[in-house]
């Protein structure tokens, strides 16, 4: 038998929208509260110009000027240099500044400045020539058409760019590329052009840019340019492999962009695409908005310093070897080991024989503080006992200048080193502490470590180390799900006193999930009693 239902009362329709728009009216105002009260101070520091800037204008051959009436391409100087390049004769590494929507070309003041002054500091007389193109300032986040001229132009500029150093012995055969917002977009999109050379850009660094997919997809155009910059860049894989692009987002202030759109959609494997966010890059560890990105001086002097160790000596120009590229931008972008990139390290350290200088550690744990008066001072450590037990040795130290501070012992004599192996090359630099972890499991030509805690020049600092299991130190916790509205918590309790602890985060892995993190340290006071100290809190 079939029953039918009779129409629902249109008091209870009318509940249904009222629940509906309330809980619309709900979202939007925690959206606003979150927008509004929800952001973090800005930490970039300002980078300023040391003379008044120069925008010296590049011709272009008459068929692009006229193709382009509204775009225009130029050269950042100051002061001096400004005018020893008034006639264009140029001897630098060229890099190529690209504003993005909206953006004015003078944005690359920064990029240029903090060059200018980098370089009265290096030797040969290596410097960069910073050019800038003047999109100008186009509206090009929402329209494709847009997009596509201004990689056109992009070409004609590259090769305007080169044509400026013929008259060098060693000319460059590629330009580096600094693209903000989608300036970073249309970088990548010039490998589209079926006329381009992919040999004459080599390097692309992108800021805050779109790179997975447009902020607002509405215009087909756009989308359709999204897709053939995407399938180049997937399909020929292996003939872009020579290029190394690096995007970085800007974090947490950045509303404009956010950082999940700033992933570079390339195959998995490919080492020279790398993707990161501004807060952990080493020396900078800031969040920017999408505009104090180009000027963060944090940012800006890793920048700078990546190019400079990127130019070869010899011919004064960028390199040209991907492995040389990818190491110093790992060096400078991801992981900061305190040495120099190119710093050759001795095999075999000598290092001193004085009794007074070496103290023999036989407990788990070191935890020294210099003193004022500068010395040598040297711990040795002993792996035979403790290979079984353990399985690594980690160590910190808040000293961020020396760079060999951790040595494995080859040789001794009595109860001193004559020679070991510098083992500091996987020091990470970390914002209060520089640190390191070795395997035991590959010490296994060493028979003690030595940590260094000299300080002869009179700084004080600490040096603290631990034999670890990794086993006790990893824990595990399950993230409350998105559904509990933030009244469930998940706790783990860590029993140990230790230096560092591994805590894994299960299933947390959304774009959408977004959680309270309070770490929460219990230490014992000098009388005993129990101190309650929260460590850092991550506001949801």
């Amino acid at each position: 038998m079939w029953r039918f239902a009779g129409p629902v009362p249109k008091r209870t329709m009318k509940a249904v929208r009222v629940a509906f728009y309330a809980f619309a009216l709900g979202l939007l105002v925690v959206g606003l509260r979150e927008l509004l009260t929800g952001f973090e101070e800005n930490r970039c520091s300002m980078t300023y110009m040391f003379e008044y800037p120069e925008y010296r204008r590049v011709a272009l051959p008459r068929r692009v000027a006229r193709l382009y009436p509204a775009f225009g391409l130029y050269l950042y100087g100051e002061g001096l240099y400004a005018q020893e390049t008034r006639a264009l004769k140029l001897s630098g590494a060229p890099v190529l500044f690209l504003p993005g929507n909206a953006g004015s070309y003078k944005q690359a003041r920064s990029l240029g400045s903090v060059a200018l002054k980098k370089a009265e500091n290096m030797e040969g007389r290596l410097h960069l020539n910073v050019f800038t193109v003047d999109f100008n300032e186009e509206l090009v986040a929402l329209y494709g058409g847009s997009l596509l001229r201004q990689t056109h132009f992009l070409h004609e500029s590259v090769k305007a760019i080169l044509r400026l150093y013929k008259h060098l012995k060693t000319p460059p055969r590629s330009v580096a590329i600094v693209g903000h917002s989608m300036g970073g977009v249309v970088a990548r999109a010039l490998f589209t052009l079926p006329r381009f050379n992919p040999q004459l850009v080599s390097l692309i660094i992108t800021q805050a840019s779109p790179h997975l997919a447009p902020v607002l997809g509405l215009d087909p155009y756009l989308l359709d340019f999204y897709s053939t910059v995407r399938q180049k860049w997937v399909n020929q894989a292996g003939r872009l492999r020579n290029v190394t692009v690096l995007s970085v987002g800007g974090g947490y202030r950045d509303y404009q962009v956010r950082s999940g759109l700033t992933s570079l959609p390339c195959p998995p494997g490919d080492p020279n695409k790398l993707s990161l966010v501004v807060t952990a890059v080493p020396r900078t560890w800031v969040s920017t908005d999408h505009l104090s990105i180009v000027w963060c001086k944090e940012l800006v002097l890793a920048t700078v310093r990546a190019f400079f160790d990127l130019i070869d000596p010899e011919t004064r120009q960028f390199t040209e070897n991907p492995e040389k590229k990818l190491s110093v931008l790992k060096h400078h972008f991801i992981r900061h080991p305190v040495r120099t990139p190119g710093d050759s390290q001795d095999s075999s350290v000598s290092l001193s024989d004085a009794p007074e200088a070496w103290s023999e550690v036989n407990t788990l744990r070191l935890s020294h503080s210099t003193p004022k008066e500068g010395q040598a001072k040297y711990f040795l450590f002993a792996l035979s006992s403790r290979r079984k037990a353990y399985s690594h040795f980690y160590c910190r130290s808040n000293n961020l200048k020396m760079s060999s501070w951790v040595f494995g012992c080859v040789l001794r004599n009595a109860s001193s080193c004559v020679h070991a192996v510098d083992l500091s090359s996987g020091t990470e630099l970390l914002p209060p502490y520089k640190v390191l972890i070795l395997s035991l499991s590959e010490l296994t030509s060493v028979s003690h470590l030595v940590v260094s805690a000299a300080n002869l020049n009179g700084k004080q600092f600490t040096v603290e180390c631990e034999w670890q299991r990794q086993e006790s130190v990893t824990l595990s916790v399950s993230v409350p799900h998105v559904l509990s509205f933030g009244f469930l918590s998940s706790e783990v309790t860590v029993n140990s006193s230790g230096l560092l602890h591994h805590v894994q985060l299960l299933h947390f892995h959304q774009v959408y999930q977004a959680f309270r993190l309070s770490v929460v340290s219990r230490c014992r006071g000098s009388k005993g009693k129990w101190l309650l100290s929260v460590c850092s809190a991550a506001a949801l």
